[in-house]
């Protein structure tokens, strides 16, 4: 039995000549024929290299990993009754589904109040996000529910400040949160500002909590569910370099001038700008955390993804010791705007396995009488039965879901008809 798909994928523009007949383990068709254009993602990587790597087309897309995990959502049933109810009076002309209250608090102090049990993660510098942002924000503030502004924001910004290594003005940053809180309504929902390696480094969550006003702050431990740096693409020289200069890593190098006569010859269109990878220790997170509330952060939150079990439960250690008010944990599978192909089908720990995990141990810190943060878990989640049983599984520990491609799904959509 073969859980994922090799070789061949629409999220790589990629098939196998012989659709019908392909060998389960290598993904090839069952005869590779001389004389093939090359419509396989080996044939592919032929002719255009590494490109192959990534979901195309960037830029206007979000994809997720295919790979059909042996467990999912879909095996669990809602199992209703018709005898009593819950939160309401067991009254036919009460308990009603209109009458249902989904209104969730969270934070330390359940000062963060939501409409809705969910939170839209971190949606950063990617041009699909960047070109969504007005729905996604409107949509959230309207919904009373949060909107996470990803990673990178300031750093891909044209038009950013930077004085002595920090910034000191964003145009894209300001234009986010400003479009969310004119959006907001009756205090619910929150913006939300996420950071990693280059955006610490720029001083980013400073820079929003002194200058604009946010209150809330989110660490990121890794990429999610994507495991690895994350990563756009460059289509100017200029761009290229901008982000060499604001400490990113770009390839093919862009201050080589070999590289940059072979980019103006069209020897190739586009460079690559990736992220770091953070190497957490629980010294340096309480250290960042305590300065962050120093700074002025109202609530501090933490993202991790599908890492091993010994990481997540560090994860689950550091965010009880450190008080977090929100654990976002995202399982396998993605989403992203772009990361490696292969690695979303093959890297990190499923929803379900995770999960449990996770629920694990934040049950052993409840025995323990440890502080355990309100939680939120990801990975996939598009409808409302969904929703309810990622919930049911983990309560009362799990409080809200992350939801990214739905959201996007939709803000797009409604853009293209009008």
């Amino acid at each position: 039995m073969v859980f994922g798909k090799i070789n061949a994928s629409a999220a790589t523009l990629s098939k196998n000549r012989t659709e019908d007949s392909i060998v389960p383990s290598s993904g090839m068709c069952v005869t590779c024929v001389d004389g093939c254009i090359g419509m396989c993602e080996i044939g592919k990587s032929a002719y255009r290299g590494s490109e192959m790597i990534y979901p195309r087309p960037f830029g206007i897309i979000t994809t997720s990993g295919e790979k059909n995990y042996p467990i999912n959502l879909s095996h669990f049933t809602i199992l209703g009754s018709c005898r009593g109810a819950h939160g309401i009076e067991p009254d036919s002309d009460k308990a009603l589904f209109t009458n249902v209250n989904v209104e969730k608090e969270i934070g330390h102090d359940k000062g963060i109040k939501l409409k809705i049990p969910i939170i839209i993660p971190g949606l950063g510098s990617t041009a699909v996000a960047k070109n969504n942002w007005d729905g996604l924000a409107i949509g959230a503030a309207l919904s009373g529910t949060i909107v996470t502004i990803g990673e990178n924001v300031c750093g891909m910004d044209p038009h950013s400040e930077i004085k002595n290594g920090k910034v000191v003005y964003s145009e894209d940053l300001e234009n986010r949160v400003r479009l969310y809180n004119e959006w907001q309504q009756d205090g619910y929902g929150a913006i939300v500002v996420q950071a990693n390696v280059e955006d610490t480094r720029l001083g980013v969550h400073e820079y929003a909590l002194e200058k604009l006003g946010v209150e809330i702050v989110e660490l990121k431990w890794g990429q999610g569910a994507k495991d690895i740096g994350g990563e756009v693409k460059l289509k100017t020289l200029e761009h290229a370099q901008r982000m060499k200069n604001r400490g990113y890593i770009v390839l093919p190098d862009p201050k080589d001038p070999t590289i940059i006569k072979a980019f103006k010859n069209q020897v190739f269109d586009e460079f690559e700008r990736h992220s770091r990878l953070g190497m957490v220790t629980e010294e340096s997170f309480y250290k960042r955390v305590e300065e962050l509330r120093d700074a002025g952060a109202k609530y501090v939150f933490l993202k991790t993804g599908a890492y091993r079990p010994k990481d997540l439960a560090l994860t689950v250690k550091c965010a009880s010791e450190a008080k977090i008010d929100l654990l976002t944990v995202d399982a396998a599978g993605g989403g992203t705007g772009m990361s490696p192909w292969r690695m979303m089908n093959e890297w990190g720990v499923p929803r379900i396995e995770l999960w449990t995990l996770l629920y694990q141990y934040l049950d052993k810190l409840v025995k323990k009488g440890k502080y355990i943060p309100d939680v939120a878990i990801a990975s996939g989640i598009t409808m409302e039965d969904q929703i309810f049983k990622g919930l049911a599984l983990g309560a009362p520990y799990f409080k809200i879901v992350g939801m990214a491609r739905a959201p996007l799904a939709a803000v797009m959509v409604g853009k293209t008809i009008g």
